[in-house]
C-alpha cells in the first residue's frame, strides 16, 4: 500500500509506532528479545505496528532504509 492511500489516522498512528521503544530497539538492532517480541507477538496484535505496516509498506521490526 503506497503512503498516498494510507489515511491521515493511519499516519498518525504510523507516528506512534515510530517513537515505540520497542520497535525502534527492533529496527536497529536486527537479533534480540525485542526483535522477536515484536516480529512474533506485537507484530499481529498492536494496531500501532498494523498501521506502520500499512503505511510504510514493511513490517514494524524491518530496518529503515
Amino acid at each position: 500500500m503506497s503512503r498516498e492511500s494510507a489515511s491521515a489516522r493511519d499516519r498518525k498512528m504510523a507516528q506512534v509506532c515510530m517513537q515505540c521503544a520497542v520497535c525502534s530497539r527492533a529496527r536497529a538492532n536486527q537479533e534480540g528479545f525485542a526483535n522477536w517480541f515484536v516480529r512474533k507477538i506485537e507484530g499481529g496484535l498492536c494496531p500501532f505496528c498494523k498501521a506502520y505496516e500499512r503505511v510504510y509498506g514493511r513490517k514494524a521490526h524491518e530496518p529503515m532504509p
